[in-house]
């Protein structure tokens, strides 16, 4: 038995633990249900929010790498133009530089603008030609004894935001129908547990596909939307370009390249039929069954890689979204946070009917939304229609 990073806790309860709100209840009861998203949420560190708009700060390392634009072919030339990007500027008189292609070193005599460079070549070694388009990378600093220190160079975080949704999900019977005795049980029990069941599914459909939007932003009463994963995921591997077709070579290239150079070492994939289907095709000697501890009983299954673990669940919904059977999103949960406006989590209230009428009417009531902390740490594979030898 494993644990999941992100999960909080060892997935046992003991018998004073109690729901906080209908959403840990559902999820408790129902964890291969329609919101496998949603269970494991549960057991992450969820957040409230004061404010229907939330942000958070991305940061991360650069790759200080630069891209050289036109070839350079005399040895004694020592001005370089680049493709305008801000890991130029990181290139200040004393900076190493390495062209990847032919190993040269070259040192930058003068403060590097947004797409110049003036630099001293072939530190040590014999004439090379740069190539159009070679890629350059910063490999340390070098200067001479008693200089002054070099031009400061700083970078700044980014920030990202998201709106809490506000979700309702009503259900209605009539004073009659509540008097009748019915051979199928009590009717609004049934409609207030269906009706649980369809509020979670729309969270959780809103939580993979919503889109970051506010409507009347400026009256008193906005409409806004909670962006979801597949809107919000930046690094996606469409197949559609290579005719839908991925191999299992490729796919661990994509595991080791793209999915895992980035966060935990463990992530779970939601993935629909078609691709289960294709990760059933190969690898089978690499897969390990089991249920996962801490994860309210949702199944998953191991894909194990030198890159990371890959945690794979089929996910129900997937199968009546259309589009979504030959793709896979893949979470690295402790970047991924369920915020809900405080006071606001989902809850049911009852008696919304108006007061002359011979019914009652109850809702489900949710403002929440997806707080992603890094973008690059998840996946969002799409188009996988087959696999090939």
């Amino acid at each position: 038995m494993a644990g999941i990073q992100g999960l909080r806790g060892t997935g046992t309860f003991d018998v004073d633990f109690r729901p906080k709100n209908y959403r840990e209840l559902f999820t408790l009861l129902e964890p291969n249900g329609n919101a496998p998203l949603n269970a494991l949420l549960s057991m992450t560190s969820s957040e409230a929010t004061d404010d229907p708009e939330y942000k958070n700060f991305r940061d991360e390392l650069p790759e200080r790498k630069l891209t050289v634009d036109g070839a350079v072919a005399s040895a004694s030339t020592t001005t370089i133009t680049t493709d305008a990007g801000n890991d130029n500027l990181f290139a200040v008189a004393g900076t190493i530089l390495v062209n990847s292609a032919t190993g040269e070193v070259m040192r930058v005599t003068a403060d590097s603008t947004s797409t110049g460079l003036t630099v001293e070549r072939n530190i040590g070694g014999t004439s090379h030609t740069i190539a159009d388009g070679a890629a350059l990378f910063i490999s340390g600093s070098a200067f001479e004894e008693g200089a002054s220190s070099p031009t400061g160079v700083s970078f700044d975080a980014t920030v990202a935001t998201n709106y809490t949704q506000i979700f309702r999900t009503a259900f209605k019977v009539t004073e009659t129908l509540r008097a009748t005795n019915l051979r199928t049980g009590d009717k609004e029990d049934e409609m207030a547990t269906k009706a649980l069941k369809l509020h979670m599914q729309d969270i959780e459909r809103a939580m993979f596909f919503g889109k970051k939007h506010e409507s009347n932003g400026t009256s008193a009463q906005p409409r806004r939307f909670t962006g979801g994963l597949t809107n919000s995921i930046s690094n996606v591997l469409d197949r559609s370009t290579a005719s839908g077709v991925m191999t299992e070579d490729q796919f661990d290239r994509a595991l080791i390249e793209d999915i895992f150079a980035f966060g935990s070492k463990q992530k779970i994939m939601f993935c629909g039929a078609k691709v289960a289907g294709h990760l059933q095709k190969f690898g089978k000697d690499r897969w390990a069954p089991q249920v996962v501890e801490g994860a309210y009983g949702v199944n998953l299954t191991s894909y194990n890689t030198f890159a990371g673990d890959l945690m794979v669940h089929l996910h129900p919904q997937f199968r009546q979204v259309p589009g979504m059977e030959n793709a896979a999103i893949i979470i690295d949960f402790p970047y991924l946070k369920y915020r809900y406006l405080d006071g606001r989590d989902t809850s049911l209230l009852r008696d919304r009917q108006s007061p002359d009428e011979d019914a009652v009417k109850h809702e489900f009531l949710t403002e929440c939304g997806l707080e992603m902390l890094q973008d690059k740490t998840h996946a969002y594979i799409k188009n996988w229609n087959d696999v090939a030898a």
